[in-house]
């Protein structure tokens, strides 16, 4: 697929290109197998969306599942927050990383890739085998009776009901937005939210949150992936959550090479074969320029 979203421009961030050795070491690991990407939070920020670990990010403290099901503040004060996050997400564009593990894959080098990130920025930039291991922003589903509708219809039903509301907090700019289209906004309370047009359910953002099993058969396509390949690539994640490091746990069990190419320590690094701390962009640019260029 094209490219399609259109941004403002961002800054590119400091982070540290990968030393030659390094590199090398990547290269000679990768060149001539094929290889699973396991992608985290780390590649999207070249995109101007923040991590929730990363060594500047800030606290975070996102909405759990329980919390969201349970209590009807907080699914109000999530949509409110959404309602304005979204529009962040959703006009932000791939970055040099998402294209490069394009190349790759239009090349025949991976098997796959499998993201922990909702942006859907793998397949803009073109990627086809890619599984959304948390879900995608761009859909909403309701819990009662699963019908799944586009966040931008939902945008308009919000809007219609909460006339103002977007323009009375301010800048998107402005505002910090965590990496599920959450902005950070503390007045919500005269939000109101709408239910499922078909029956008046629970709507809920196609996202998997902190709490919530993903689903079996996304986790089985994930591991099909990884079997496949001869080198698992981890890039952009620190791994501190279980539902990614499973693979990397399951690859080493396996016998096959881990590579973590992360700005800073992860918890897989004890598993890994080599580790880079380096920036995700930078890193998978150089990968792509020295196999396929």
């Amino acid at each position: 697929m094209p490219e399609q979203r259109q941004s403002r421009p961002s800054p590119r961030r400091d982070h540290p290109d990968p030393s030659e050795q390094d590199l090398a070491a990547l290269v000679d690991l990768v060149r001539g197998r094929r290889v699973a990407v396991l992608t985290g939070a780390g590649v999207s920020t070249d995109s101007g969306i923040p991590d929730y670990r990363g060594p500047d990010s800030p606290p975070r403290n996102p909405m759990t599942y329980q919390q969201f099901i349970g209590d009807e503040a907080f699914r109000r004060h999530y949509w409110a927050r959404n309602h304005v996050g979204w529009r962040h997400v959703e006009r932000t564009s791939p970055n040099a990383g998402h294209r490069a593990l394009t190349r790759l894959e239009q090349a025949g080098l991976l098997t796959g890739i499998i993201t922990q990130n909702v942006d859907t920025l793998h397949v803009v930039a073109g990627s086809t085998t890619v599984v959304d291991l948390h879900g995608s922003f761009d859909r909403v589903v309701c819990l009662d009776c699963g019908h799944v509708v586009s966040r931008e219809s939902l945008a308009e039903r919000l809007e219609a009901a909460n006339p103002g509301f977007v323009e009375s907090i301010g800048d998107v700019a402005d505002i910090e937005i965590a990496p599920d289209a959450d902005a950070v906004i503390e007045t919500t309370a005269h939000f109101r939210p709408v239910a499922c047009e078909v029956c008046g359910g629970t709507l809920k953002p196609d996202i998997v949150y902190f709490g919530e099993m993903v689903p079996k058969a996304r986790v089985a396509r994930a591991f099909e992936i990884v079997d496949e390949a001869d080198v698992l690539l981890v890039a952009g994640s620190s791994l501190t959550v279980h539902s990614g490091l499973r693979f990397v746990k399951h690859a080493a069990k396996a016998g096959t090479p881990v590579v973590i190419v992360n700005r800073g320590e992860t918890r897989g690094d004890p598993l890994a074969t080599l580790t880079i701390d380096a920036g995700a962009t930078q890193t998978l640019e150089a990968l792509a320029e020295a196999l396929l260029d």
